[in-house]
């Protein structure tokens, strides 16, 4: 198969940082180890990116690196995994341009996840997003979900009722990315490409968004383990035991 048609085989996975706002989930280990539905972070993940064709994923992580490392080292399926560790953060960008050394050589893209997400869409489909439009990045993009209520209120002030955690009709960075090798140079080595590559690639019009239509959903506190671990078990008809 030609370039522009093959699937993405590589990835890397964010799996750095000490999570406090999980604790004591991560007490003991990285957040990318944190169960939902029974499997870790990273687990779904790795599934996920080898059912739509990536063989070798790198895993980027500082915090309870050992942990990590004696989990990949155990599975028996999915991509070959490349663990790095930082030796002290160095902040998404920073961590994205250290990791992306553990890729094999190639001109390749790949695809890049922070370790606190949970997503399931159709890679293929976002692949050839990001090759027709011809740029530098793409950003998967999911509906902002607010994690306060709405009150519907009338004109005249009268409360009609209440909207729990409503999505509104905004776009978030969803954290999965596609990325073309030659923006790697362009990552800091240290600090957030959010504040740094993305606005210039965003000036020179090279950088993209790509709606997510699938499940999506960011772990970042206690609250968010019970409820994402709820949402993939009604998801799979299951009960959860999260």
């Amino acid at each position: 198969m030609s370039g522009r048609t093959s699937p993405v085989t590589q990835a890397i996975i964010l799996a750095g940082g000490q999570a406090t706002r999980l604790r004591p989930y991560t007490d003991t280990r990285p957040k990318a180890m944190v169960e939902i539905a029974g499997r870790p972070i990273i687990d779904h993940q790795l599934d996920w990116l080898a059912g739509h064709g990536v063989e070798h994923a790198v895993v980027s992580c500082g915090y309870k690196a050992e942990v990590l490392r004696g989990h990949l080292a155990a599975r028996t399926s999915g991509p070959e995994t490349t663990l790095v560790v930082e030796d002290e953060p160095l902040g998404r960008g920073g961590g994205l341009r250290y990791a992306a050394g553990g890729l094999r050589a190639s001109d390749d893209p790949f695809f890049a996840l922070n370790g606190d997400i949970l997503t399931w869409f159709p890679l293929d489909e976002f692949t050839a997003y990001h090759r027709e439009k011809g740029g530098l990045v793409t950003l998967g993009l999911a509906r902002f979900r607010t994690s306060w209520g709405i009150v519907d209120v009338a004109d005249d002030g009268v409360i009609e009722g209440f909207t729990q955690s409503p999505q509104l009709p905004f776009w978030i960075n969803a954290g999965v990315y596609l990325f073309e090798r030659a923006v790697v140079p362009m990552l800091p080595v240290k600090g957030d490409h959010e504040s740094s590559t993305f606005p210039e690639l965003a000036k020179e019009g090279r950088l993209f968004g790509y709606r997510i239509d699938g499940f999506w959903r960011g772990v970042d506190t206690v609250k968010d383990v019970k409820e994402a671990g709820d949402q993939i078990a009604a998801l799979r008809g299951e009960t959860s035991t999260s």
